[in-house]
């Protein structure tokens, strides 16, 4: 069976994440330039989430045949704690995904100009009234959430070829009830990534938020990534006790 060679994984991972930036969290600055001075509407969120579930499912689709399409350090994370990826590759997975969200964030910068950064750029950040427990509990959510229909998707005994839809669809559903809370980021990348570029271009940061909406994602996936797995754990079953066409188990489910 052919492989991609560990280069070839990073450099998709980087473009993944990169056009996932741009694409959705672009969508973001895009929405509020052309909505001018009109009140933020629940149809334009609807919008901002359609962006980045799109971008989502056609990422799965072009890439994960070649990196897995993870795209998402807290992801990589919880593949690697519940051993479904080796720690080896966990460094240079996450320096292409943070690499690849300030490439996506730099490109928003060149498609819409200093007017992205002077609507925000997408840069997450507490809803009003939210303080840092709120944030923490919202993210932490929402990033269990996303891993664990993750996780669920990439199982070999769930539908095949539909993946990229449950888990773009799933990122949809999520952002509507989070992002009032903490702009929905869900990924640490997708957090980092903007700041960084926010920061570079004079755009307002809020520096001392980072450390919960990092800790919270990474908490939430690698939460879930192990609560799948405890649900999933193979048991062993005697030869009268089982069917002819006995149900795979779940051990080695997830490539």
């Amino acid at each position: 069976m052919e492989e991609n060679t560990y280069p070839q994984k990073l450099l998709a991972e980087t473009l993944g994440t990169a056009v996932l930036v741009f694409i959705g969290v672009g969508s973001v600055p895009a929405t509020l330039i052309v909505g001018g001075d009109a009140p933020f509407t629940m149809a334009q969120l609807g919008m901002i989430s359609l962006a980045f579930a799109t971008v989502v499912i056609a990422m799965v689709y072009s890439i994960g045949h070649i990196s897995g399409c993870q795209i998402n350090p807290a992801i990589t994370l919880a593949l690697a704690a519940t051993k479904k990826m080796p720690w080896r590759d966990v460094p240079g997975y996450i320096a292409a995904q943070v690499a690849g969200a300030v490439l996506g964030a730099l490109a928003i910068v060149g498609v819409l100009g200093k007017k992205a950064v002077d609507v925000g750029l997408g840069i997450a950040a507490y809803g009003t009234g939210v303080g840092a427990g709120q944030a923490f509990f919202a993210e932490a959510v929402g990033t269990f959430l996303l891993a664990f229909i993750v996780f669920g998707a990439i199982d070999r005994r769930a539908p095949g070829g539909f993946a990229g839809l449950a888990i773009g669809l799933g990122v949809f559903a999520i952002i509507i009830p989070v992002a009032p809370a903490t702009a929905a980021s869900i990924n640490p990348a997708r957090t980092l990534g903007p700041m960084i570029t926010g920061e570079l271009f004079g755009g307002t940061v809020h520096w001392d938020q980072l450390p919960v909406y990092l800790a919270a994602e990474v908490i939430g996936a690698v939460a879930a990534g192990l609560l799948y797995v405890a649900l999933n754990k193979a048991v062993a079953v005697t030869p009268a006790e089982s069917p002819a066409a006995q149900p795979a188990t779940a051990e080695g489910a997830l490539s």
